[in-house]
């Protein structure tokens, strides 16, 4: 169970949570900034939608190679081989990882990354990414997100954006000093439930990121077995044939 708050952070409001399962898609891509996203954050997400029937394919914009854990000449190529353990944890069928400059994903014009989106899959139903803000802050995240938003209003798909409760943005700010970004109850589209087992062997795939590094652990004991997210783009409705006089 998770940890009760610090006292004077927000809690969750009292009383039965509604609960929804992820929606069914044939085919999602997953949009993400650094390997160990897919994992750290999305990974019970991932899940889901693979256990509704979805074929997952991932674009992850950069090897991660500016990463301040576990600096090393090879980290590139170490990220990459974690990415690929990760993926098969997660039930990903394909997945494309690209060489943007980690750290510096913001300078690289948004059409050249929806570009990458569409090329990935352009059968897509429906993409899954970080929420607006990057969760964390990150630069890169925020690049990322606003490119999956793009790609899926040119695709004419929904855009499903991982997001967390204010109260757990709250603990970690307190806990870690990084800026999360939380929503308040009434800015979340679907809570869903999730199976862990999947996610939690993915992360482990990722050991050069995890050395003191108790964030994603923490954020998942605050967070139980549930996940948020918010529709970041909806396809516009298809209007009515008129009927013929």
């Amino acid at each position: 169970m998770p940890e009760p708050p610090t006292a004077g952070i927000p809690t969750p409001m009292p009383g039965p949570q509604a609960l929804d399962a992820v929606p069914r898609y044939a085919e999602v891509t997953v949009v993400c900034a650094h390997p160990d996203d897919e994992s750290f954050g999305l990974g019970a997400l991932v899940h889901a939608f693979m256990e509704r029937g979805a074929r997952l394919r991932l674009v992850c914009f950069t090897a991660g190679e500016a990463s301040t854990l576990g600096t090393r000449p090879d980290l590139a190529l170490r990220r990459a081989a974690e990415l690929r353990c990760a993926a098969t944890e997660l039930g990903i069928e394909t997945v494309g990882l690209l060489p943007y400059p980690d750290g510096a994903l913001a300078s690289v014009p948004l059409e050249e990354l929806v570009n990458e989106i569409v090329a990935a899959g352009p059968e897509v139903d429906a993409l899954l990414t970080f929420d607006h803000g990057g969760i964390t802050g990150h630069p890169d995240h925020q690049h990322a997100t606003s490119a999956a938003v793009a790609a899926a209003h040119h695709l004419g798909i929904p855009a499903w954006g991982w997001a967390i409760p204010e109260w757990i943005a709250a603990v970690l700010r307190q806990e870690f000093g990084a800026p999360f970004v939380g929503r308040d109850a009434a800015d979340l589209d679907l809570t869903v439930p999730v199976d862990r087992s999947g996610q939690l062997r993915a992360i482990g795939c990722h050991g050069s990121q995890l050395l003191g590094n108790t964030v994603p652990h923490r954020r998942i004991e605050l967070s139980g077995d549930t996940e948020a997210l918010r529709l970041l783009h909806a396809p516009a409705p298809v209007p009515p044939t008129p009927l013929r006089q």
